[in-house]
């Protein structure tokens, strides 16, 4: 008896289930087909408006300025936000650990390449290379000794091989002593402007800090992220123009190089431009706004973009119409491309030769007797 309650009160459940999808499909329908009617009678309404207006006007000359339409160069073009780098910007650590014992350069002077910019503290590497000058003046002399008497085969091969070995020993020694004395001096690596020192005279310098940073600006690179969307339209080579705000500059370059990977964080990829820049003006992380060419059109046909309106059927635009003696004013429907700074491509409606209505349109209707 319960498994039949059971199963009576289920198939009460997906008989209302059901009900009520049927009843909400239904007034759907119903709902759209208001609509339809409502768009339809508003039509209708437009459609008699524009043809009582022609009617009032048919007699009443408008005057409007025209604008004759020609082929000639579309382009479109995005904006990114570019990051200013020097091409040299290092930051120099001495090769071995000392204190500073003195600095040769100040913020702000240019230096060259291995220019000595500072020392470190070599007290104790010159006592021992002392040392071992004293040592190799001793070895030396008895190198010379044994080689005489063995040149009169006096004495042993074995004494004559080791005086030579004390020599060579000693000497490699030397050089390595030397070799370390070089080291504690810090040399510039490039041939640019010392930027900062950051360390002082008397503190420990030592290959794991930087001593003091160099900067060359005669050449800078602007880095830019562009939408992974623009992978296909942007190349190698490609023309830019780089505009700085603060110096109200602007220079044109080619993108030097396109990366490889895709950033996941944001989906963009990078690009590379390099400038020269002779006055030093362009500094590091200096703001630039980098104009790159997407779209290009060598024989477009473009209006601005106040030119076209839009109804029910799409978008429009008035061109002028002649008639005998008298010129009329034409709706014509066309079809939009891409839009930049305010002016639209027209890519289907539109050709060269046809006068398009450029003021007064807010006057008229299609069929509007105009003067011009």
């Amino acid at each position: 008896m319960k498994q039949i309650l059971t199963i009576i009160a289920a198939a009460i459940i997906l008989s209302s289930c059901s009900s009520t999808t049927v009843n909400d499909e239904a007034t759907k329908r119903q709902e759209l087909q208001q609509y339809k009617q409502e768009l339809h009678g508003l039509t209708q309404k437009i459609e008699a408006l524009e043809n009582e207006l022609a009617k009032t006007v048919e007699d009443e000359v408008v005057k409007v300025k025209v604008a004759e339409l020609n082929n000639q160069l579309f382009e479109h073009f995005i904006e990114v936000t570019g990051k200013v780098e020097a091409d040299l910007d290092v930051d120099i650590s001495p090769e071995s650990s000392g204190i500073i014992e003195s600095i040769l350069v100040k913020e702000g002077e240019r230096v060259s390449k291995g220019q000595v910019l500072a020392k470190l503290k070599i007290d104790a590497l010159q006592r021992s290379l002392d040392e071992m000058e004293i040592q190799l003046d001793l070895a030396n002399t008895n190198f010379e000794r044994q080689k005489n008497l063995w040149e009169q085969n006096i004495g042993s091969e074995m004494q004559f091989l080791q005086a030579k070995t004390n020599k060579e020993s000693l000497q490699k020694r030397i050089e390595g002593l030397e070799a370390q004395m070089e080291m504690a001096e810090i040399k510039s690596p490039v041939t640019g402007v010392l930027d900062i020192i950051y360390q002082k005279k008397g503190q420990i310098g030592s290959p794991q800090f930087p001593f003091a940073k160099v900067v060359n600006i005669d050449k800078i690179k602007i880095y830019a992220d562009i939408s992974e969307s623009y992978l296909t339209k942007i190349k190698k080579g490609d023309v830019v123009k780089v505009n700085f705000p603060a110096l109200e500059r602007d220079k044109e370059a080619a993108i030097q190089q396109i990366g490889n990977t895709i950033n996941p964080n944001n989906r963009t990829f990078r690009v590379r431009i390099n400038l020269n820049n002779p006055d030093k003006m362009i500094k590091p992380n200096l703001i630039s706004i980098i104009k790159i060419r997407d779209y290009v059109a060598e024989n477009a046909i473009v209006v601005p973009s106040l030119y076209i309106r839009e109804d029910f059927k799409g978008d429009f635009t008035y061109i002028v119409e002649n008639k005998g003696t008298k010129n009329f004013v034409k709706k014509v429907y066309v079809t939009t491309g891409v839009t930049n700074n305010n002016i639209t491509e027209i890519t289907n409606g539109l050709s060269a030769g046809m006068k398009i209505i450029s003021e007064g349109f807010n006057q008229i209707v299609d069929g509007t007797t105009i003067q011009f």
